[in-house]
């Protein structure tokens, strides 16, 4: 099983948003494949993921849940192949490892102003210290911003700083919104809907056959 943990200790930076979206690419990319299993985890006590699932209609790919235990870290249903992990704001201390342990690789969604990444610094650096320690995957995605603006370009020199990549840089658009109010990503609609947000998405996809390789 390949386990992506999005996590970022910063609340409203799109965790969610990435999360569901990981999961549904991962869900299609099984579609014709009767053996793969997706689940997406809900560890914030908001379970907005949980509640994202709930409104997921017949007729798209099937993501699973988590099998919740009370006081326990959620574990994933038997024959689970790929599970993507969505985690909440304040993410630390014991929790936070018991939950890296878990994990093949880590996408950190970050927005790139300067306070979002002065408030996620601490947090990175550990990260990239977990990455050279245990060859953990470690990927940034750059979460409401123009790849063309001076503030992507700060962002990319903070993390070049880190030895942490940024995977892709994903616009501020209603796609992801309007999707989620009905369950939906990116992926369970006509791509030519949503084609510059899908094309946004292909580094993403690259990296995740990356993992499996």
């Amino acid at each position: 099983m390949r386990v992506v943990m999005v996590a970022n200790p910063k609340g409203g930076v799109g965790k969610s948003t990435l999360s569901t979206n990981l999961a549904g690419h991962l869900a299609w990319r099984g579609a014709s494949d009767s053996s793969v299993k997706v689940m997406l985890g809900d560890v914030d006590r908001q379970q907005s993921a949980r509640a994202w699932l709930s409104l997921r209609p017949a007729g798209v790919p099937r993501i699973s849940s988590w099998a919740l235990e009370a006081g326990q870290p959620a574990r994933p249903p038997k024959g689970t192949t790929h599970a993507v992990i969505d985690t909440p704001a304040g993410l630390h201390g014991e929790k936070l490892r018991g939950l890296l342990k878990l994990a093949d690789a880590v996408l950190v969604p970050l927005q790139p102003s300067l306070f979002d990444i002065l408030a996620t610094r601490g947090f990175l650096e550990g990260l990239a210290e977990l990455k050279a320690a245990r060859g953990v995957q470690i990927a940034i995605v750059a979460m409401r911003v123009d790849q063309r603006t001076r503030s992507a370009e700060q962002l990319e020199r903070f993390t070049d700083s880190l030895g942490l990549p940024v995977l892709a840089h994903l616009r501020d658009t209603q796609n992801y919104i309007q999707l989620a109010a009905h369950g939906l990503t990116l992926y369970d609609v006509p791509e030519s809907r949503v084609a510059k947000d899908r094309q946004q998405w292909m580094p993403i996809e690259r990296w995740l056959r990356l993992l499996e390789s």
